[in-house]
Order: structure tokens, then sequence, then C-alpha cells
């Protein structure tokens, strides 16, 4: 097994079966190698600096109805807000002060963020704040739509795959969404030139080894530069109310097999890391994790953004709290890094 982890950090990548093997039989030995590896590489190529995105949840709208997210349309009981360009500025004036330099606009597929409304926003952050990166995460899009907004000045976008398999893509997302699609939007996003984040969730229900194999080949195709993996987490408000949540080893796992896979990616220990255990932050370092994302978006709307159950925005999980964030990460030697965090390619060993 530990020569299974030293070829996949010297060749960054493996077979299908070698994956399985890896993430199926990873006893506690090679848990903690597998890590050590992944620590390694990340603290080689980044240094002990953790990039920080300010995120700015926009809208809680969605046009979809995925079987797994609290803001699909069918959720009769959510509460919907949409902020508005002045919120969502005011939002990247507080982000600023704070010695953020990438702002991350997140929400559901809605429709009244049309592009001449997005590209004009994105315009006044960059006119606000020339040294800024802008990263998006507002779905599926047409070109042209990719098109103007990276004209506009943003220069990142994270579009999760969520599912390599047909099969489960086609469980987890009502009947008008396709993974054809999916895909089909991130392969524009690279034409253009963005920096393109994928990912999935881990534990969603149907999902098997087989199926993560398969996220990670998939993956290896596209070569993303940002990496996106969380536990799945129920929200009560949807046919998967009763699952169990994700495993928070088996995602580690993969977070680890990521970073040795893509040395040069960056990868969020994500805010569902820490909602399903009070140590997920640093355990997501500890797998290889180099980014972390506290939370920009007004106060009073954080609940409302409920993608699933007992979502953390507050504590180190928000802004106003960066002098926590900054414990948490120096009790296990590492600290914020305030820059833009660009993707940056060193080269293999």
């Amino acid at each position: 097994m530990k020569e299974l982890v030293n070829r996949l950090a010297r060749d960054h990548s493996l077979d299908a079966n070698e994956y399985h093997k890896l993430i199926q039989d990873c006893d506690e030995s090679t848990f903690d190698y597998l890590r050590k590896k992944a620590v390694a590489i990340s603290v080689q190529r980044f240094g002990t600096g953790i990039y920080v995105r300010g995120l700015i949840e926009i809208s809680s709208f969605c046009r979809n109805n995925c079987r797994y997210c609290g803001l699909r349309c069918e959720n009769r009981t959510a509460e919907r807000y949409r902020l508005s360009d002045d919120e969502i500025l005011s939002c990247c004036d507080i982000g600023y002060d704070a010695g953020l330099r990438t702002f991350v606009l997140q929400g559901g597929e809605d429709v009244a963020f049309t592009d001449e409304r997005l590209v004009s926003l994105v315009c006044r952050i960059k006119e606000r704040y020339s040294d800024v990166a802008i990263t998006l995460s507002l779905g599926e899009r047409s070109m042209v739509s990719y098109k103007q907004l990276y004209a506009a000045g943003a220069s990142r976008y994270l579009l999760r795959h969520e599912a390599a398999s047909q099969e489960l893509y086609s469980y987890l997302h009502p009947d008008n969404m396709s993974l054809q699609n999916r895909l089909s939007c991130i392969e524009n996003l690279k034409a253009i030139g963005y920096q393109v984040g994928m990912g999935m969730m881990i534990g969603v229900p149907g999902q098997t080894v087989d199926h993560l194999v398969e996220d990670l080949l998939l993956m290896k195709e596209y070569n993303p530069h940002m990496i996106g993996i969380g536990p799945f987490i129920p929200h009560r408000e949807t046919s998967f109310a009763s699952a169990s949540p994700g495993d928070l080893r088996q995602t580690l796992i993969l977070l680890s097999i990521v970073r040795l896979m893509f040395p040069d990616a960056l990868v969020p220990a994500t805010t569902a890391l820490s909602t399903l255990d009070a140590e997920g932050r640093k355990q997501g370092v500890l797998s290889g994790a180099n980014v972390v994302m506290p939370n920009l978006s007004p106060a009073d709307v954080r609940d409302k953004y409920s993608i699933y159950n007992n979502k953390l925005s507050i504590g180190a999980a928000s802004v106003e709290c960066m002098n926590l964030l900054e414990q948490e990460l120096n009790s296990i030697g590492y600290q914020i890094d305030y820059s833009r965090g660009d993707y940056k390619t060193y080269g293999n060993e």
C-alpha cells in the first residue's frame, strides 16, 4: 500500500484498480502515510501559508431541483434572498479591509442575475479593487455568458462535476440536467482561459468506491486548477433527509489522493468539513488542502443559504473572526497567506 502512495506521489497517477485499492483498503498506517505525503507535497509547492478567499453567497434562489441541495426550487420552506449589487460591493469592502484579495461570488442558478447584471457587477468590483481576483460559482451558463464575464474581469470559475458516473449524476439531479452539459460547460470555461474548479461530494447516497475512482479519472483527464471535495451532509427538506452524512476519514483520503494527483492545484478545506467535525478544517489542511474560504455574506442572510443542515457561518468560518482562523492554523504550524493565490505550475519533482 505504501508503494502505491509512493508511486502516486512520484508519478501523480495510478490505474483504476490501484485507486480502488488505495481507497477501499486504506488501513491506519496507510492513511497516516498518505496524508503525510500529501502535506509534504503541499508544503513543497506552497509553503505553510493557506490562501484565504472571501465567500459571498449572492442568492439563495435556484432554478434547479437537485435532490441533495436545500436550495432546490421545490423546497417551499427555504428562506430566499437576493443581494443587491451595492450589498455585494459592501461585502467586498469588508473583505478587502480584512486583507482578502480574492472574492468568490457563489449562488444558485438565479435567473435574476442576468449576464448584463453580472458583467456590470464584476466590472464595478474590478474598478474598485484592481488587484483582486474574482471567482464565480454560479452554475451552468452559456459560452457567451462565460466569455462576457471573463472579459469583465472574472478569472476563476468553480463548477463541480458532482459525479463522473452518468447513472449517479442522473440519480442526484433532475431530468433537465445532464452530465454531458456540465462537462461541456467545464470545457468551455477552460477554452476561454478561466482557472477552473471541479469536484464532488464524498458519501452522497448511491455513491460507491467505483464511482469515486471514476471521479478521479475524469478529473485527471480535465486537469482542473481547483478541486473542491467535501463530505455530503443531508438537508432536512430534500429526499435525502434521512441519509447518513459522508465519512470524514474517507473525505480526507480523497483529499490526500487529489493532492498527490494534482500537486499544483488549489484545494480548499471546505466549510462542510468543519460542519461535519469541529476539527474538520484543520484535518483538511493536514491532508493537503491549501485554501480556506471565510464567509463575507451579510450576517442576516447566512443561515438562509442553507444547502445542507447546520452549515457553519460563524467563528473561524466567518470573516469577522479572522483572528480565530489564524489561531486555528497556527496551532498546526500554518498561517494565513493573504495573497491572491493564483494557480501556478511548478513542474514535477
